[in-house]
């Protein structure tokens, strides 16, 4: 019998993920991995099987550590602000990755 992930678990994932994904310096990424993020655990959100909760966590847990580490190298070679992202007056010539 599998042991579906209490809800604090899937809580504390969303949140992971959801930090994470605003990690991105990149604009088009940051905004892709939110959404999706949000997306995909709306989906879940009613599942009550514990085999297919298991399995999505175990999935999600994985996906997770494979966005931190893109989420670093984005940091590493970010570029310019675009212009639809919020800037203060003194950040219009700042790069994204300072």
């Amino acid at each position: 019998m599998v042991t579906a992930p209490t809800k604090e678990a899937l809580l504390h994932l969303y949140s992971s993920t959801l930090r994470t994904s605003r990690a991105f310096s990149s604009y088009n990424f940051r905004q892709y991995f939110l959404r999706r993020t949000k997306t995909v655990f709306r989906e879940i959100h009613d599942e009550r099987d514990p085999a297919k909760l298991s399995a999505f966590y175990n999935d999600k847990v994985k996906e997770l550590a494979v966005l931190k580490r893109s989420a670093i190298v984005n940091q590493l070679y970010g570029g310019w602000k675009l212009v639809v992202e919020e800037k203060k007056p003194r950040e219009l010539l700042e790069r994204a990755d300072s």
